[in-house]
């Protein structure tokens, strides 16, 4: 038995959308279920984001505390960002996520892992990536805006991290998806078998 999620969509009878934000809208599905009843599904529609796991040459992490108003926490995380233009590489989009909220840029980058974040109620799909060979980035600083404008820098040790999410002090989705895949790559066929940079990603297809 292989254990590998497959595509597959069932029919739908009727859609809306009943409410459209800035970035992601509400949308309302009449789904058929396997038994031929007729249920109405509400989920976030989300345009995608990446996030970024940078590794510096002392096996530090660099993360970020943002406050988060739907969880009313500040949170530490790595940097993030919406894939705001459809079909954009998210590459690209991680590194310049990279240079605003950290003006770090890189020379190495793989693919860590690929994840939906609430498959139940949102079709976010989060690609994140592991990127080394750190250094200070060209030019002026991005200028921060609104929550940003409070946003803490550090850089910290990888194990640290994971002593935190598994004492349940470290929340950030991307952070402990990513620090925990990263832990096991290392403990694996290693960093260097990643995936590359640009490799497929059916839930966000994108041109090179």
């Amino acid at each position: 038995m292989t254990i590998k999620d497959t595509p597959e969509e069932w029919e739908v009878r009727a859609t809306q959308t009943p409410f459209v934000g800035n970035k992601t809208s509400v949308r309302t599905d009449d789904v058929v279920m396997p038994d031929g009843s007729v249920v109405r599904r509400d989920y976030q529609v989300h345009p995608g984001s990446v996030a970024v796991l940078a590794l510096d040459d002392a096996g530090r992490a660099l993360v970020i505390r943002q406050y988060r108003h739907p969880v009313r926490h500040k949170l530490w995380e790595i940097p993030a960002g919406l894939l705001d233009v459809p079909g954009e590489n998210p590459l690209h989009a991680a590194q310049r996520e990279l240079y605003e909220e950290a003006h770090v840029k890189a020379e190495d980058w793989r693919v860590l892992t690929d994840v939906y974040t609430t498959a139940g109620g949102c079709d976010e799909a989060v690609r994140i990536f592991l990127a080394r060979n750190l250094s200070e980035a060209d030019g002026e600083r991005f200028e921060a805006e609104h929550e940003e404008t409070d946003m803490e820098l550090s850089r910290v040790p990888v194990d640290e991290l994971v002593r935190g999410v598994l004492a349940g002090e470290l929340h950030n989705n991307c952070l402990v998806v990513g620090v925990l895949s990263l832990v096991a790559a290392q403990q694996g066929d290693g960093l260097d078998a990643l995936r590359p940079a640009e490799a497929p990603w059916p839930a966000r297809p994108f041109e090179s």
